[in-house]
């Protein structure tokens, strides 16, 4: 299960990407992305778009990992595919430009 990711600007939480359309209808800044609305820099709403990225490339890669925890349990020895596979997801982050730019490995 993946977790809101949430920011904050001028003391206010706003869950979702900065970049979105504002959605209220018959505002007068309706369609207008969130950041522009708000008053928030266009340098800013791309840190916070890549801090959410991040967040959102950490519990996908958290996720996978779950699943593999098994094939790292005491009794049994990992493949070095396996292993590879694993080290590869941990690395993930340490490469990071973009969600749209990471390449996830291939399980075995």
């Amino acid at each position: 299960m993946y977790t809101e990711l949430v920011w904050e600007h001028d003391g206010s939480g706003y869950m979702g990407s900065p970049f979105r359309l504002f959605d209220l209808a018959g505002h007068e800044m309706e369609n207008q992305p969130v950041y522009q609305v708000i008053g928030m820099t266009l340098e800013r709403a791309n840190e916070i778009q890549r801090d959410l990225d991040l967040e959102a490339a950490r519990q996908q890669r958290d996720a996978l990992l779950a699943e593999t925890d098994w094939w790292a349990v005491a009794d049994r020895t990992m493949t070095a595919e396996q292993t590879a596979y694993r080290q590869a997801l941990r690395d993930i982050t340490e490469n990071f430009t973009t969600l749209d730019a990471v390449v996830w490995p291939t399980k075995p």
